[in-house]
């Protein structure tokens, strides 16, 4: 019987917790490789990790929210998926589209845990030349920046062709976690930002970096659960813990708390928290966790799950989207019915 319930547990602390990468060292100049990667072709399909046009892992609903699932293909979702280049050996400063194990990867992961909580609505999600996780870390700074850049191009040139082809005037959410958001927070900027497009913007949930409070002149950060045309971030750490990179950014982050949808210091219980998408993707786990927002980050109380007790990190910052899984279904929902347009 404790061989059964540790192998239940087990797969939960490893989507959310144990499969975290580790960096053991940072890249420099020497380890680069010069690597050709072709441009990607987004009027081809399969440069797409989700499209409305074609079935994919963001397509999933998990079982116990698939009576209440209503699609509404009057409203758009770009999602910005997060770093899966992680492998230990380095190929290049950024993947190859080409990579049919890194694609399955990235499905299997955030398009099916992240991308589905945003699908009952259109959801188009680019592959990109993602920059190799060690761009955040290296000391070449440098070929960090060319890998970024490379990146975002792909992204730009993504969303260029989903304006010209796919959107039709519809209202468009901006969705990403980590890296996705990285892009996503410049590309808010460029497209939206003061711009004629921002009168389409339902709302931006840019997840799992920093957002500073000053970075946008004109799209304001979301006040409360229905407000539209605004921008919300959060990123998830244990109560009590602040990480010294957080302590040197200049200017305070945006911090939404997703469990009130406010940016007040007020304590939401777990209570508030309606679900959790772990490594079970057809298991819905209510109350896993409480929520405060601190001094530019969100804290929470170590989750509660079975097993979660085995853990020992601070970082949390990989289930930023599947701990208030069904609280941002939900939330999005709200922003819908009050978008005027």
């Amino acid at each position: 019987m404790q061989r059964l319930g540790f192998a239940l547990i087990l797969p939960c602390l490893c989507f959310l917790f144990c499969c975290s990468p580790k960096y053991e060292k940072a890249l420099t100049a020497t380890d680069t490789k010069a690597v050709i990667l072709s441009e990607p072709d987004y009027a081809s399909i399969e440069n797409w990790a989700a499209h409305p046009y074609k079935t994919d892992p963001s397509d999933l609903v998990p079982e116990p929210l698939q009576a209440t699932h209503q699609y509404d293909s009057t409203v758009d979702v770009f999602f910005l998926h997060p770093t899966s280049y992680t492998a230990k050996e380095f190929r290049g400063w950024n993947a190859s589209l080409s990579d049919s194990i890194l694609n399955q990867k990235t499905d299997q992961s955030s398009i099916q845990y992240q991308a589905s909580a945003f699908n009952e609505y259109r959801v188009f999600a680019p592959r990109y030349r993602q920059a190799y996780i060690d761009a955040y870390f290296t000391k070449d700074t440098a070929a960090a920046e060319k890998a970024f850049e490379l990146a975002y191009d792909d992204i730009k040139s993504a969303f260029q062709y989903y304006l010209d082809h796919y959107n039709q005037g519809r209202p468009v959410i901006i969705a990403s976690h980590s890296q996705g958001t990285t892009h996503a927070k410049r590309l808010l900027k460029e497209f939206f930002d003061g711009q004629l497009l921002q009168k389409k913007l339902v709302a931006a949930y840019l997840l799992g970096m920093y957002i500073p409070r000053d970075f946008y002149t004109s799209i304001p950060v979301c006040k409360d659960s229905s407000s539209t045309g605004c921008v919300m971030a959060w990123r998830t750490y244990r109560k009590g813990y602040t990480p010294e990179f957080v302590e040197k950014e200049p200017v305070l982050s945006i911090v939404t708390n997703p469990l009130t949808w406010t940016t007040s210091s007020d304590y939401a219980d777990k209570i508030l928290n309606r679900g959790s998408v772990l490594r079970n993707f057809d298991q819905v786990i209510p109350s896993v966790s409480d929520a405060i927002v601190h001094d530019g980050i969100l804290w929470i109380k170590r989750p509660h799950f079975p097993g979660s007790i085995l853990y020992r990190s601070k970082n949390y910052h990989i289930g930023d989207v599947n701990l208030f899984y069904v609280n941002v279904r939900d939330n999005i929902r709200t922003r819908r019915r009050n978008f005027k347009f």
